[in-house]
Formats: structure tokens, sequence, C-alpha cells
């Protein structure tokens, strides 16, 4: 694919981002629901419609400036309320619940590269659905891949802090759970100084690799970075 233009880019990416943060959040509800808590069905928040889930900040103005300024998009939803306390078994199934989240985008990273590799196949035969497809695949892929490992690091209050705070015996949960007020600066810190890149880069490029049509991935993916 030839170099975007902003606009171009802002059509490539806005779907899959918007799915992927999403049905992130929609499975985080539907999980807890199944386990004991139904907060997020009351709420209406188990639910595929990107409306309930929109934050103003994470999910609009952070993606338009992320892409006019660095030439790509990423953001967040507005998460998932759930009470711990209604869940069957709250300590164990806190780390479920948090894992459906990163696992839901894993699916979707999976389903994204098989819809790369139809795309593909129908390049000469149809290039005006083809082509938009694939820009749009290799970003779900992407996206939804960062998104996965970005959730998965052990910092509160990410999935992968919850996840953490699930397995620990409790006397170290309650010590490890006082790190979540300063998570957000933590994560922060680790962009700004690039250590979080050298931590995300390796997972998500790794996992490219075992995903139908990776070779597409990395030979489109330029074109869609600044």
């Amino acid at each position: 694919m030839d170099e975007l233009s902003l606009i171009q880019k802002l059509a490539v990416m806005l779907l899959p981002l918007v799915l992927a943060v999403t049905v992130h959040e929609a499975a985080h509800g539907w999980v807890a629901d199944k386990l004991g808590d139904p907060t997020a069905r009351e709420l209406g928040r188990i639910t595929f419609n990107p409306l309930p889930h929109i934050d103003p900040i994470g999910t609009v103005l952070l993606p338009m400036l992320m892409l006019a300024f660095t030439g790509f998009m990423f953001g967040w939803a507005k998460p998932v309320p759930v009470d711990f306390r209604r869940l069957r078994h709250p300590r164990r199934d806190m780390a479920v619940v948090a894992l459906a989240g990163p696992m839901a985008n894993l699916l979707m990273a999976i389903v994204w590269s098989l819809l790369l590799v139809l795309a593909h196949s129908l390049v000469h035969s149809a290039q005006w659905f083809a082509l938009p497809l694939l820009g749009m695949a290799v970003a779900g892929v992407f996206l939804n891949l960062i998104l996965m490992a970005l959730n998965l690091l052990p910092i509160p209050p990410l999935d992968g802090g919850r996840i953490m705070a699930g397995i620990l015996p409790m006397n170290l949960a309650r010590i490890y759970a006082r790190i979540e007020p300063f998570g957000f600066f933590i994560v922060i810190f680790l962009l700004i100084s690039g250590i979080l890149g050298l931590i995300l880069g390796p997972v998500v490029f790794g996992l490219v690799y075992l995903l139908p049509g990776s070779d597409l991935v990395l030979g489109i993916l330029p074109s869609l970075m600044p």
C-alpha cells in the first residue's frame, strides 16, 4: 500500500480501534455477569454498541491527537464497572474477569488476521473492497495486540495488575494494591522513557509472526505508521 494521508489513516484505524476497546470492555462485563456480578449488564455495558463505552478523552480526544501528531492512533474506553464483592469467588474471579479483556483482544487480532488473508486474496478481483480492508485488518491486528500486551502489564489498575492481585497471597495482594494510585504515572514514565516500547515490542511482533498473514502485516504496517 502507498503512504496514506492523515484522513485515510483516520478512516482505516477508527473502526478497528473502536471495536478493540468496545469488545475489550464488553468482555469484562460479560464474564463478570457469568461469575455472579450483573452490574455491567444492569448498566447496559455488555454490548458491542460503542456509545455506552465511549470515553471523551480516551476514545475521542487522545486518538485524534495521537493521529495528528504521531501518525498513529490509540486509546481506551470507559472501564466496565465490576463489583467484585458480588462475584462468587471474589479473588479468583477478579483475575478471570481481568483476563477476559486481553483475551478478547487476542481473539479479535486472530479474526482480523483471517480477514487480512481474505482481503489479500481479493486484491486483483475486487480492489475497491480489498485495499481498505487490508489497511483496517492490519490496524486491527496491531491495535488489538498492543491493547492486549499493554493491559497484561502487572501494574494496577491495568488488567495485569488485577490478575496479579487475584493470584498473590492476601497479605501481598494488599501491599501490591497500594501501587494503584501511581499506576497511571508509572505507565506514562515507561512510555516517555521508551521502556514501554522495549517491553511491548517483542511481545506484539512475536505474536504477529504466529498469526496468519504475518508477512502482510509487516509489509503494510509501515504505511500506517508516522
